[in-house]
């Protein structure tokens, strides 16, 4: 079982940055892929970067250039680190793992609020 616990949102202005992390549970860590959503109001929850378990990583077209997801598996924590933020980032971001077998979890979520 994997419980997942985000961090670091916040409100911050235009052309800003914020470091989001993402705590995992379990002792399979390294084998998971872990992965970034996020959810602005009244729109679909879009996928936003991705890293797998041999840290091959893949980013939305909008996010390109501007955003880098890593991971930590000796913390068992994840990160998306978010520069030159813009007002269209705006919303609640949430961490995803995908055991090896192919099970799916969901964090609860971080506001980020981008000021113009």
């Amino acid at each position: 079982q994997v419980q997942l616990v985000e961090s670091g949102g916040g409100l911050v202005q235009a052309g800003g940055s914020l470091r989001l992390s993402c705590a995992a549970s379990g002792r399979v860590f390294s084998m998971n892929s872990m992965a970034w959503y996020r959810q602005a109001p009244g729109n679909q929850r879009e996928w936003v970067a991705g890293v797998s378990s041999g840290d091959s990583r893949n980013y939305a077209d909008s996010v390109k250039g501007r955003f880098t997801i890593s991971r930590d598996n000796a913390k068992t924590t994840s990160y998306l680190q978010m520069n030159s933020l813009k007002p269209e980032d705006t919303g609640v971001y949430y961490c995803r793992s995908i055991s090896s077998d192919g099970y799916v979890y969901w964090g609860q979520g971080t506001q980020v609020t981008v000021s113009s």
